[in-house]
C-alpha cells in the first residue's frame, strides 16, 4: 500500500469544495498544510431550475408523459470534476507534484477519474472514497494515514 511521503498531495473533495493539500512531513506522522481551496456555488437544484416539469401529448390519444427539467445542480457538481481535473492536470504538467492522493465521495472520485488526464493518472499513489471536506484537519492526516496504510 502507499505511503503518505513527504511532497505528496493530497486532493481532499466532494461535488462542491476541494482542499489542495501537500504533505509537508513524513508516512509516520503527515502534516497537511492546505495551499489552495477551490469553492463552487451550487444552489440546490430546484433554486436554479426555471421551469416545473414539463409535459407533453403522446399523440392522437388523452395519454400526456412528464418530462424531467435538467438537474442543474448535477450538471454543476460535474462541471466542478471538469474543473479540478484541469488543474491537476496543470499542476502536474509544471512538475509541481510527483504523488498524490484523492479523497472524494464514490461518485466525484468516479467523475474525476474519468476526466484525468494520463499524465495525472500516473501520479495516483492512493484514492479514498470518503467525504471529508468538512472535517477538522487533523481528523483528515489520521484517516487518510490509516486508509493508506490498509487499516
Amino acid at each position: 500500500m502507499a505511503k503518505l511521503e513527504n511532497g505528496t498531495w493530497v486532493l481532499i473533495a466532494d461535488g462542491e469544495k476541494a482542499l489542495f493539500m501537500v504533505n509537508e512531513t513524513d508516512a509516520e506522522d503527515p502534516f497537511l498544510q492546505v495551499f489552495r481551496e477551490e469553492e463552487q456555488d451550487n444552489p440546490p437544484n430546484r433554486d436554479q431550475a426555471a421551469n416545473r416539469r414539463g409535459r407533453f401529448n403522446d399523440g392522437p390519444s388523452v395519454h400526456r408523459s412528464a418530462v424531467d427539467d435538467t438537474d442543474w445542480h448535477q450538471l454543476s457538481k460535474d462541471r466542478f470534476a471538469d474543473e479540478l481535473a484541469e488543474i491537476l492536470y496543470k499542476q502536474s504538467h509544471k512538475g509541481k507534484f510527483d504523488k498524490i492522493v484523492i479523497v472524494a465521495p464514490p461518485k466525484t472520485l468516479g467523475e474525476l477519474r474519468d476526466e484525468m488526464h494520463q499524465e495525472v493518472v500516473a501520479k495516483v499513489v492512493g484514492e479514498i472514497p470518503k467525504t471529508l471536506t468538512n472535517h477538522p484537519m487533523d481528523e483528515i492526516e489520521k484517516i487518510v494515514k490509516a486508509e493508506l496504510e490498509g487499516n
